[in-house]
């Protein structure tokens, strides 16, 4: 996996034709290079930056604000030649996904400059993966889990309006613990409970009735006559939906009981699931940057040609009937190969600029769609304390209107600290985000949740960000640093051309790996997800073992 300098020197690259060429290292291409070159198909997979991951890398400080900061162009081929009597050449343009950052240093000394790279931040946090969900069966399955270390996070919070932080009560012992509960709301949530354990037990007869599974899930515990705080944890802090479920004119995702069951079921069984993650939740050392990296390693074992600082700069078209032939680097070399996956930042101008003679209109008109599916503001900051005492790692939620009436959004929020080898000691790295329609409305709502848990040194503009008071007496890390952005949910699919997920809204992978296995086996339907190998010489372990977690 060499590191070119300069992909105009670099040597042309033997052979030139394979069964697919990915472009963008991100998650989804690297489990989809991994997955194809266990079933024998020869890959090429370029990166036109220098850092494996695409938008869902792990950076230094220095490499993060350069990203964020830096618009991304493709550069002009060297030496390239002209179409073809039987190839069109269709040039690409790059737009970049993350957009209308805001970027603050509020410390004044020279420590952030200076340990700029023992920072390793992740550009598509917050992201973790629950114990019990489908990206740890898929390492384990796929043998990417021997490249990865992991670490439990110690505390789940839901953000409650006016009171601050409280325990999201995942286990029996948890809730009768919980201080912040009365005696009747303990008794609510553990007959809820043992409800839905009964409704999951096949040997149990006692069962949610069919009706109710399809009915809306807020309806449903509005029902079982839970109230409202008890609702709010369920839905946001355990479930992790994005939209106010009790408002019919926004929520555009309104989850049904057997939907909101699943989610109970899989964040109740992340619990407990291995002996020294005492949540539900896992991440990974040294950041989410690995989990790419993992894949690509598996994909390079099994022949994937890796190439990075390396970009496409056009399409290769045939002339008569306008399907897929290949790519032209950057470097002027063409390859070629079956199938092409893009890096969702790559795409046609529509319309083009010069449209080629003789070319079938309708593959133009194909080339230049693309699906933009909403946004999701990311907010990213650096302080030297925790925002809880004596807990290094925790995840944060915040319910719909639990900063303010006009929110319409939950916010996921997830701290995380220098054992997991991402920062200096003595400082943590606070990832937040939300789904939003808007720019500005969502960095609004980022930095009402930054400062309903944060203190900025100085005075900043915040007029514009509502007000949130907090009853906590827990003393409010100061800002050192801050990042706030918002990247677009885009995807586009053609005959031999896909585009893989982008980073999404959600705390886990399960969405955008299901996305990515569909992906799969519409490429290969023939072809297995990752086959269990018989080879001694590449062991796969799907059970619990083939996890390493630090304790």
């Amino acid at each position: 996996m060499t590191q070119p300098q300069d992909p105009f020197s670099y040597p042309p690259i033997d052979p030139v034709n394979f069964d697919l060429i990915i472009v963008g290292t991100a998650l989804s291409e690297s489990v989809i290079a991994a997955a194809a070159s266990a079933v024998g198909k020869t890959i090429l997979h370029l990166d036109p930056n220098s850092f494996y991951g695409s938008h869902f890398a792990s950076l230094s400080l220095h490499d993060l604000t350069s990203y964020l900061s830096s618009p991304h162009s493709l550069p002009s081929a060297a030496a390239t030649t002209t179409d073809s009597d039987d190839v069109v050449v269709i040039d690409f343009v790059q737009q970049p996904l993350c957009s209308d950052a805001e970027i603050a240093t509020y410390d004044e000394s020279a420590f952030l400059s200076e340990n700029s790279r023992k920072f390793s931040i992740d550009l598509g946090g917050p992201k973790a993966l629950f114990c019990a969900d489908k990206t740890i069966d898929l390492l384990m399955k796929s043998g990417a889990a021997q490249y990865l270390e992991f670490k439990g996070i110690d505390e789940s919070f839901v953000y409650e309006a006016n009171a601050g932080l409280a325990n999201v009560p995942d286990s029996r012992g948890s809730i009768f613990r919980d201080k912040k509960l009365s005696l009747k709301e303990k008794n609510q949530l553990m007959r809820f409970f043992k409800l839905v354990q009964q409704h999951l037990d096949d040997t149990q007869e006692e069962k949610i009735p069919e009706e109710d599974l399809e009915i809306a899930f807020v309806s449903f515990l509005e029902k079982m006559k839970l109230p409202p705080k008890i609702k709010s944890i369920l839905l946001y802090a355990i479930a992790m939906l994005d939209y106010d479920q009790d408002n019919n004119e926004v929520c555009i995702e309104l989850l049904k009981t057997k939907d909101g069951i699943d989610s109970l079921a899989l964040y109740s069984s992340s619990v407990g699931r291995f002996p020294n993650a005492p949540g539900a939740l896992l991440y990974p050392i040294y950041g989410e940057g690995e989990l790419p990296q993992a894949f690509c390693r598996r994909a390079a074992v099994k022949g994937c040609i890796y190439v990075l600082r390396m970009s496409v700069v056009s399409l290769l078209m045939d002339k008569v009937t306008g399907s897929y032939k290949g790519v032209r680097l950057a470097s002027g070399q063409d390859l070629y190969s079956h199938q092409l996956i893009l890096d969702p930042s790559f795409m046609i101008p529509s319309p083009l600029s010069s449209s080629p003679r003789d070319f079938p209109s309708e593959k133009l008109q194909m080339l230049g769609q693309r699906d933009i599916k909403g946004m999701v503001a990311r907010g990213i900051c650096i302080t030297r304390s925790s925002i809880k005492p004596d807990v290094s790692n925790c995840s944060v939620v915040y319910p719909p209107r639990s900063l303010y009436p006009e929110q319409l959004t939950s916010i996921k929020a997830l701290q995380i600290g220098s054992n997991l080898a991402v920062c200096p000691a003595g400082t943590f790295i606070l990832y937040f985000s939300t789904m939003c329609n808007d720019a500005d409305e969502g960095k609004k709502l980022l930095k009402a949740a930054m400062n309903a848990l944060l203190t900025l040194p100085v005075s900043g503009n915040s007029e514009s960000i509502p007000s949130v008071q907090s009853d906590s007496e827990d003393i409010k890390p100061i800002v050192l640093w801050s990042a706030f952005y918002i990247q677009k949910l885009i995807m586009c699919k053609l005959e031999f051309i896909s585009s893989t997920p982008t980073p999404d809204g959600n705390l886990n992978y399960d969405d955008l790996l299901d996305a990515t296995r569909k992906l799969f086996n519409q490429m290969y339907p023939d072809e297995e997800f990752f086959p269990k190998s018989t080879s001694p010489e590449d062991p796969t372990d799907e059970d619990d073992n083939g996890l390493t977690l630090d304790s």
